[in-house]
């Protein structure tokens, strides 16, 4: 089965892609998040995603970056959770209708792969997304794989974020570091 997989980031990348190629799936990735702030922020997660695919001989799909797109589907609603699940539904409903118009049978996400993301949320806003553009969400709880991945990650030298993505996320950090 073809799958199209979401990617947020590189270290989150590792273990879903390997599960999915030990499934027997024919994966290629889709490397679409219009929410990463600042720009060069992007180009540094846009670059070790191409470094890792380089490596892991696997084919990644680069769509333009727009913010624009994540600061209208976030509107007013700048508080996490709800800022979140409108970043999510965007990154998902792009994905699902990218994978529709190539010939996919179904996408999915490294963001199930974070134990720091509300599963059951994304679990719904992947199926809402399927459902409208008439293909199917492969949902696997990845978490168990993430300490793992990201320890892989780092001994690889590949680059590992301090924040999801967005500006807010970013603001929220700073804010937890300094208590």
């Amino acid at each position: 089965m073809k799958i199209l997989l979401h990617i947020c980031c590189a270290p989150c990348l590792i273990y879903p892609l390997k599960r999915l190629n030990e499934q027997g799936f024919k994966v290629k990735g889709f490397y679409y998040n219009p929410n990463i702030h600042p720009a060069a922020e992007f180009d540094r997660r846009k670059e070790a995603v191409m470094a890792l695919s380089e490596d892991l001989k696997f084919e990644v799909d680069y769509p333009e970056y727009l913010p624009p797109e994540f600061s209208e589907a976030i509107g007013t609603n700048l508080q996490a959770p709800g800022r979140c699940a409108n970043c999510w539904g965007l990154r998902l409903r792009k994905t699902s209708l990218y994978a529709k118009e190539n010939g996919f049978e179904a996408f999915t996400s490294t963001l199930l792969v974070s134990p720091y993301q509300d599963q059951g949320l994304l679990k719904q806003i992947g199926s809402q997304a399927a459902k409208e553009n008439g293909i199917d969400f492969y949902y696997e709880d990845f978490r168990v794989g993430f300490r793992q991945a990201h320890e892989e990650a780092k001994g690889k030298g590949i680059y590992c974020q301090k924040y999801c993505g967005c500006s807010y996320s970013e603001l929220e950090r700073h804010a937890r570091v300094k208590k």
